[in-house]
């Protein structure tokens, strides 16, 4: 099991060395002003770290579509205090190392923020440094462990690991699920996170856990884990994975007929995973971002902000944004509001600002506070079903959400 504190000992030579020089190794993808070069005054100069190469590069690269609409569409209008955003971004090459190096070079560059990786094991090697630098750091991955306990510069945008699983649990009470299957990557930060809030709320939820199994980020053959499940009396298998483990075991499930129902994470939440499981896909429930579904909610202020970023973003693209764009574009609107309030791109008035911000983006409405870092409750998690290739909020997702934004 993979901890922060084990990658950031890994990285903490490259680390030093990437702070004190701000060294361009490990950042191939530029966009932007040099990092060397002097923010103009006229701009605000913002970094992203993203997996544009690696394991994770389909990831990343709607991370960066995402924030480049954001981007475009904050400078159409203005800027943000009269001041237009400068992007700079910077590859991690989904690795943990590169990510720390990555963050060396917009600190040098004198960034007012940093938008961080979607990769679970990159934000954990690198928030440590953002925190002791006093950095804004947005972070685009779910795991727990970044904002509990709380780190004064460190902000999470997908709502955190333990609320999907809450939210899976909560499905399956409603469904009358009392026997879960569970898998989980014992390599990925997010997975593990994952795994155990499914453990820890089980009880409340009334769900046994019957058969408990692991794998790791590179495994190619899930079928001991599927015949481990024969005769173990599970209603339903959740599985915690990412990146190309999540289509490997969705194909190989329905090719060894599986008769029970697969319960799949947000990492699952996009045309990344829907277009190369095909068929394989139809009937799989996946948890997501309720802006995955805007398509289905009723108009109001929620569906807005939602097609605010969803039809540019299918117009340029020619699909709808998936999970990872849906942070991205969040994290934008999070911190243009924040400097807005704070009057500055200061980091510690940012910072200041963010720590006491609601505000209504495609991914729910977030309420920071001094004792909560990540803002966003599971009551904007949606629960869906594959239907035809598309993600389908389950009837009673539906009901949990139009509740949700009508209270808002």
């Amino acid at each position: 099991m993979l901890s922060s504190r084990m990658i950031v000992g890994a990285v903490l030579f490259f680390a030093a060395a990437a702070c004190r020089t701000g060294s361009k190794a490990g950042s191939e993808a530029h966009s932007g002003p040099s990092a060397s070069a002097a923010a103009p005054e006229e701009t605000i100069q913002v970094g992203l770290i993203a997996s544009l190469t690696g394991k994770f590069s389909a990831l990343g690269s709607e991370d960066k579509k995402a924030v480049e609409l954001a981007v475009a569409q904050a400078n159409a209008n203005g800027g943000v205090l009269g001041k237009k955003i400068s992007l700079l971004t910077r590859d991690d090459q989904t690795l943990p190392d590169k990510s720390v190096l990555a963050y060396g070079e917009l600190k040098a560059a004198n960034v007012a923020a940093v938008i961080g990786s979607a990769f679970s094991n990159s934000a954990l090697a690198t928030i440590p440094f953002a925190d002791r630098d006093g950095i804004p750091y947005l972070s685009l991955t779910p795991a727990e462990e970044q904002v509990q306990p709380i780190k004064p510069f460190v902000f999470v945008i997908p709502a955190l690991s333990n609320a999907y699983a809450e939210r899976s649990l909560e499905y399956m009470q409603a469904q009358k699920i009392k026997k879960l299957a569970i898998a989980h990557d014992t390599k990925g930060a997010y997975a593990v996170a994952g795994y155990r809030a499914t453990l820890a709320l089980a009880p409340r939820y009334g769900v046994e856990i019957v058969k408990d199994e692991v794998f790791e980020s590179a495994t190619s053959d899930f079928s001991p884990i599927f015949t481990h499940l024969k005769g173990s009396g599970a209603q339903a298998f959740l599985f915690w994975g990412t990146g190309p483990s999540g289509v490997t075991v969705t194909k190989q499930y329905a090719a060894a007929n599986v008769k029970i129902p697969l319960f799949m994470t947000p990492s699952q939440a996009s045309k990344l995973w829907l277009e190369p499981v095909g068929s394989a896909g139809e009937g799989v429930t996946v948890t997501s971002a309720i802006g995955v579904v805007g398509d289905y909610l009723p108009d109001g202020p929620q569906k807005r902000v939602i097609s605010q970023m969803a039809v540019p973003f299918q117009q340029k693209y020619g699909y709808s944004p998936p999970q990872f764009a849906q942070d991205g574009y969040s994290a934008c609107l999070l911190l243009f509001e924040a400097i807005k309030k704070a009057g500055s791109a200061k980091r510690d008035a940012v910072r200041n600002a963010l720590e006491h911000l609601t505000l209504l983006t495609p991914n729910g409405e977030y309420k920071y506070s001094p004792t909560d870092h990540s803002g966003l409750t599971r009551d904007f998690i949606s629960v869906d079903v594959v239907n035809g290739g598309k993600l389908v909020p389950t009837p009673w997702a539906k009901e949990q959400l139009v509740h949700t934004i009508a209270a808002e």
